[in-house]
């Protein structure tokens, strides 16, 4: 059996370029998560509150209510209420009847809300500039990267919802590029999308 070593271990890392690339995933993630975090702080929010009031101003009314979220932050019913009832107590949120079953509710943005949710959606600014700096091959090279891996965590669900290309019924793996049968286009590398409106999730063998 293959022994499996922390990415972490650093008498190990300088060795394996897996967990070079592993370690600087984990520092990028961390920069994200610093950045949040002092940006929800300003207004007063945790940072799941924060995600939750800006997941709410960039997508769908359908997509808005309790079970969606909870499954998009990988988080209980339970929890995701509690993260709800503080946002309604804040008047940054409002729960609304949905106009298609009585029995549920969608969650709507106050228009407190919506300023807050435009100020926190700045968090990750910062990264833009460096970012913004690549060559436009070496972006497509992150991008290719970064989309194979997190189709890959999608299949062995670690990530449960993912609205990219890869996994939607739309989408043609033609080649030399991909089709989306929907907006009757060419996937080309620059417009492969990560969070698409019109996706539409299919049904994949996971691993």
């Amino acid at each position: 059996m293959k022994k499996i070593t922390s990415p972490f271990n650093i008498n190990l890392q300088h060795e394996s370029v897996d967990s070079q690339i592993m370690a600087a995933l984990e520092r990028l993630g961390e920069s994200l998560r610093i950045l949040l975090s002092t940006e929800a702080r300003e207004h007063g929010l945790s940072p799941i509150q924060a995600q939750v009031i800006i997941f709410l101003h960039t997508h769908s009314p359908e997509k808005n209510t309790l079970s969606y979220l909870a499954k998009e932050f990988s988080l209980t019913k339970a929890t995701l209420s509690d993260v709800i009832k503080v946002l309604v107590e804040k008047d940054l949120v409002q729960r609304k009847e949905s106009p298609s079953d009585a029995r549920s509710q969608t969650l709507a943005l106050t228009p407190a809300g919506k300023k807050i949710a435009v100020k926190c959606g700045q968090f990750a600014t910062p990264l833009l500039a460096p970012v913004g700096q690549l060559s436009q091959q070496q972006k497509l090279t992150v991008k290719h990267s970064l989309f194979t891996l997190i189709h890959s965590l999608y299949q062995q669900g670690v990530i449960t919802i993912q609205r990219m290309c890869y996994t939607c019924v739309h989408f043609s793996p033609a080649t030399p590029s991909p089709f989306c049968n929907l907006l009757k286009i060419d996937l080309t590398a620059e417009k492969l999308r990560l969070d698409c409106p019109e996706h539409e999730e299919k049904k994949e063998q996971k691993v």
